[in-house]
């Protein structure tokens, strides 16, 4: 159990982290969504290779055709490699917040709820940098091997493969990429949670953030998309900033749990019946609402007159 003066010094550290970190967060969110429609719109005009033209070498009777339809694919990644290489800059940038933010909530939760399980700052700080890094070294990586590929004389199906997805270093970038993103968003998925659990974020911020780490796993799946983790980096931004609509969740200023009431919990207290929660490690069970002492007087009163 903390001191007094130890949750009084936790609290003012943390609010010189939330005020360094909330403009970073809020412009983190917009940097993660321009990067999404800088790499989405530029890939917009990809060359596409449809069944009929990829089949058509073979009908003619050409198994491995000395130019492969999918070379302009190729060429066209060359030629607009430095729009995709600035969004892999953005987007990195962008985790770089996202990192600070869960790590801010790590040591806010861990002083809240001991119990949380320590390795996730850990996994969020190697993987935050490590997908940051990946992100840019994909688009280094395909602009090096596709100009190699748009420059030199073997434009075979072999050729335009190891340019795309088989050479070494593509595969490498991918693994990286692969374990950095799970490091990252099992990291996310873990402090939210305990984040959520002890009071710290609202719990529709916190699923929303959740939902956000799968979808960095993804990072071509367009726009739209990507628009929720730029959306819960935002709001966090806001969260952090101290302006949150309707005041700071209560744990913040407490400086120790404060979990939100379960459904159940919320409806009790609209009848007025005793809330009865099952607080866990760390959290605080919510006090009943107290009855009115009229209201006491009037059931003994009733009581005393159906005994007599």
């Amino acid at each position: 159990m903390a001191s007094k003066s130890e949750i009084r010094t936790q609290i003012e550290s943390e609010l010189h982290r939330r005020t360094r970190l909330s403009v970073p967060a809020f412009a983190g969110g917009f940097l993660y969504l321009l990067s999404a429609i800088v790499i989405t719109s530029t890939l917009n005009g990809l060359p596409t290779v449809g069944p009929l033209q990829g089949l058509a070498p073979l009908i003619s009777g050409v198994a491995n055709p000395p130019v492969s339809p999918r070379t302009e694919e190729v060429k066209f990644i060359s030629r607009h490699a430095f729009p995709l290489i600035a969004g892999s800059v953005l987007a990195a940038v962008a985790i770089g917040a996202l990192t600070l933010i869960l790590l801010l909530l790590f040591d806010a939760t861990a002083f809240r709820r001991p119990s949380i399980w320590r390795h996730a700052r850990l996994l969020t700080l190697v993987g935050g940098i490590s997908v940051g890094v990946a992100s840019i070294a994909h688009e280094v990586v395909y602009a090096i091997e596709t100009h190699d590929f748009a420059t030199g004389h073997d434009f075979t199906r072999a050729a335009v493969d190891n340019a795309l997805t088989k050479s070494a270093a593509n595969q490498i970038v991918a693994y990286l990429s692969l374990l950095a993103g799970l490091a990252l968003v099992v990291g996310m998925i873990v402090i939210l949670l305990n984040s959520l659990r002890v009071g710290l974020v609202p719990r529709w911020l916190g699923l929303l953030g959740m939902f956000s780490g799968l979808l960095i796993l993804l990072p071509n799946i367009g726009a739209t998309l990507q628009l929720i983790p730029a959306f819960f980096m935002v709001m966090t931004g806001i969260l952090l900033s101290g302006k949150w609509m309707g005041g700071d969740p209560p744990a913040w200023e407490a400086g120790e749990a404060r979990p939100w009431p379960s459904r159940a919990q919320v409806a009790a207290e609209r009848r007025g019946e005793p809330v009865a929660a099952a607080a866990g490690v760390g959290d605080v069970a919510p006090a009943p609402r107290p009855q009115q002492a009229g209201t006491s007087r009037k059931r003994r009163r009733k009581g005393g007159a159906s005994r007599d």
